[in-house]
């Protein structure tokens, strides 16, 4: 797996790919070792820490998903759950770790709440209304691209 992680202090902020990484857990601004980093568990990761500056913003003309979510939140955790079910990947950007993130966030969707997922240039909304798109058959067209 490979993923990126950026954010104000190169340990947190956003995180591509389909699981959090050990060293954006333990970014949290303690620098004390999370119990992934202390304890190894054999499986090679590459991580590639990217300065903020740097990082590619989402190609919002392809149906990228883009989550935004904080780290105690369960309705984030469902919906990282049920996108890595359907065996999808997705850019997820820590509004936890990232003042401005967040202030992007609430100006973009008018919410504060958390998760927020764009799929594309659309904006879902939170994990109950992806899954209500998803029961109502209109999530799986969204993620092949076709406009809703």
């Amino acid at each position: 797996m490979r993923g990126i992680v950026t954010g104000a202090s190169g340990l947190g902020g956003r995180v591509r790919g389909g699981r959090e990484s050990a060293v954006n857990r333990a970014g949290r601004g303690d620098h004390r070792a999370g119990p992934a980093l202390e304890k190894p568990s054999g499986r090679a990761h590459t991580v590639t820490v990217l300065a903020p500056a740097s990082f590619p913003e989402p190609d919002v003309s392809s149906p990228e998903i883009t989550l935004y979510t904080s780290a105690m939140c369960g309705y984030c955790v469902a919906a990282k759950t049920f996108l890595k079910s359907k065996g999808l990947e997705w850019t997820e950007v820590r509004i936890d770790l990232d003042p401005d993130a967040r202030q992007r966030m609430v100006e973009t969707t008018r919410r504060t709440s958390v998760p927020q997922i764009f799929i594309g240039q659309t904006h879902v909304g939170g994990y109950d209304d992806m899954m209500a798109l998803h029961r109502a058959g209109k999530l799986e067209p969204l993620l092949a691209g076709d406009a809703p």
